[in-house]
């Protein structure tokens, strides 16, 4: 239901006159208004801002944490190297425009290490074996692949696996589905695997890909601490509520999580369409946390940025990247079912879980050597309330649906990006899509303003990979 401007007016005087619960001082005042008002300073609004900037156009981002970034989050003073908190990689760096802006910013880009193990009990697997658990992957991917063509109905990844996986069933489940996107693979539609597009080159950032996407965003206008608690919008302008004061704009485009959206964290008027939520509610976060531990003295005996799994028979297992940079932090990644439980009983018993983990496959007690730790929480966070969007069975066709314009209010984030869902490198492209089309409908853009180089057409995902 779209508002008159006389109820658009009426709504935002009632709201300019309402208490102002939390109000924080700014280095400079909230802008009263602007062309187009971007909810959220993480990797889609900050591509969203600087898109808009491009365009000569008045842009402000209003971001409820103190930070940059979303679900980009680099810890520089934890350890003695960066931390990324939230999403370690970038992909695809031929067409990824981040990476062309990392270096021009003048940060490190560099590929993800290679080396990964596999432990199976405390030995490491073999190349046989090796080359077993990569045919396994192969098997599985093909198995999704078909189950997703032909006009078949949209199924859970689970209810395909091939049946001949033997020992490696686990551990292709776990990469493949806790690892790979957060959730297992009983929640995780075929539709929305085979779509995913390649993952496979990984690229880092040495400073960390959270201080990446804050540089990007050091020059856009920027409102920390300040959520956005309401947005009147039609179909001609909006006005955003936050603790600082009001703002009136032509457009607004929201960047929250699919969860933050379902949860009903920000009030809308009029409300969302039902089909809105409803997708958003499909694409529920995943589960993806981090326990980092610094080892000091390496006493895993194990190499500069070399990744560990093991063979093991349930997604009860993680990922182990050791002594990050050549430091002696060393990174225990877990997800899924298996890694929302965990975290809900707290920090204890995650670092107990990694001590334990590792000294079953290593034969060591590491409880002395753990000189400090830390972890991620990211389903606790009330800012994203979980760490990727994973369609479920059944639902991929809800990505397209979040693209859909309502008014002039638009909504971007990776769970609206139907086939880089679940990375930095989505949530970027679709904040670039959301800003031209915010521009195109104010009337802002024209033949002299010139679209920002698109990524080229992506292989989709069809190998083996554990990165």
């Amino acid at each position: 239901m779209a508002m008159t401007r006389r109820e658009l007016l009426a709504a935002s005087a009632a709201m300019a006159m309402a208490p102002l619960a939390g109000r924080r001082a700014f280095a400079a005042p909230l802008p009263r208004e602007a062309d187009i008002v971007v909810i959220g300073a993480g990797a889609a609004g900050v591509a969203a801002a600087r898109r808009i900037q491009a365009a000569n156009r008045k842009v402000i981002v209003v971001e409820a944490d103190s930070r940059l970034g979303g679900r980009c989050w680099t810890d520089a003073t934890g350890f003695d190297v960066p931390f990324d908190r939230g999403a370690r990689w970038l992909h695809n760096p031929e067409t990824n425009p981040m990476v062309k802006l990392a270096r021009s910013a003048g940060l490190d880009i560099s590929a993800a290490p290679l080396g990964q193990r596999i432990r199976i009990g405390q030995r490491y697997a073999r190349p046989g074996e090796t080359e077993e658990f990569l045919a396994a992957l192969v098997r599985t991917n093909r198995a999704i692949d078909e189950a997703s063509r032909g006009g078949k109905p949209d199924v859970a990844c689970a209810s395909v696996l091939p049946k001949e996986l033997g020992d490696w069933a686990g551990t292709a489940e776990f990469v493949l589905g806790a690892n790979g996107t957060g959730k297992d693979l009983r929640d995780v539609s075929v539709m929305d695997k085979t779509r995913a597009q390649d993952r496979n080159a990984a690229i880092g950032c040495r400073q960390g890909v959270g201080a990446l996407v804050a540089k990007l965003g050091e020059q856009v206008p920027t409102a920390l601490s300040t959520p956005a608690n309401q947005i009147v919008w039609n179909n001609r302008e909006v006005a955003v509520e936050t603790p600082a004061g009001r703002i009136a704009a032509r457009a607004a485009i929201v960047t929250v999580s699919s969860n933050v959206l379902a949860a009903g964290n920000i009030r809308f008027t009029p409300e969302l369409p039902k089909r809105q939520i409803e997708a958003a509610s499909k694409l529920s976060l995943g589960s993806y946390d981090r326990i980092a531990l610094q080892l000091p003295g390496n006493p895993l005996g194990l190499g500069r940025d070399e990744a560990v799994i093991e063979q093991s028979k349930s997604t009860r297992t993680a990922l182990l990247s050791a002594n990050v940079a050549g430091s002696s932090l060393c990174l225990i990644d877990i997800g899924g079912s298996f890694g929302r439980d965990l975290t809900s009983q707290g920090e204890k018993a995650m670092v107990s879980f990694a001590i334990e983990w590792l000294n079953g496959l290593f034969g060591s007690n590491l409880a002395a050597s753990v000189k400090q730790s830390s972890m991620t929480r990211w389903n606790a966070s009330p800012l994203t309330l979980g760490a990727m969007s994973v369609a479920a069975p059944g639902s991929q066709g809800s990505r397209k649906i979040l693209t859909e314009p309502l008014g002039n209010l638009f909504l971007a984030g990776e769970a609206s990006h139907e086939t880089l869902w679940g990375t930095v490198d989505g949530a970027w492209e679709s904040g670039e899509r959301a800003a031209e089309a915010a521009l195109k409908k104010i009337g802002a853009l024209n033949d002299s303003i010139a679209a920002p180089e698109r990524p080229g057409q992506r292989r989709r995902a069809r190998g083996a990979s554990f990165n």
